[in-house]
């Protein structure tokens, strides 16, 4: 089910949508999953992209992470597709050190993945 845009875009929203495609992101080894940036501070605009922190079980992969990019872009891919807009997925290890404390103060994770 992907979002239809004509209904507006909001946290509440987002988590709505995502929380209906729970499986899927089970399917992806989502841990955990939270969004942060414009949307959260009220702050999107018609163009905002989504800026959304996951977490995946790497338990699901091998001794090496084989899957791990794969599984990360596949996501990243789905999560576009349902929200046809673009979406900024990062992992912890990908924010700037420099960011991290400013995004991690800000992030609201789902409940309920």
């Amino acid at each position: 089910m992907k979002y239809r845009k004509k209904q507006e875009l909001t946290v509440k929203r987002i988590f709505s949508i995502l929380k209906n495609h729970a499986g899927d992101l089970r399917k992806y080894s989502v841990k955990k999953i939270g969004i942060f940036g414009s949307y959260v501070r009220g702050e999107q605009k018609k163009r905002s992209d989504i800026d959304l922190l996951v977490e995946f079980d790497t338990s699901s992969f091998g001794k090496n992470f084989e899957g791990y990019f794969d599984t990360y872009m596949d996501l990243s891919f789905l999560l576009e597709e349902i929200f046809q807009k673009k979406v900024d997925l990062l992992t912890n290890e990908m924010i700037s050190p420099h960011i991290r404390p400013y995004v991690l103060k800000e992030v609201k994770y789902l409940e309920g993945v």
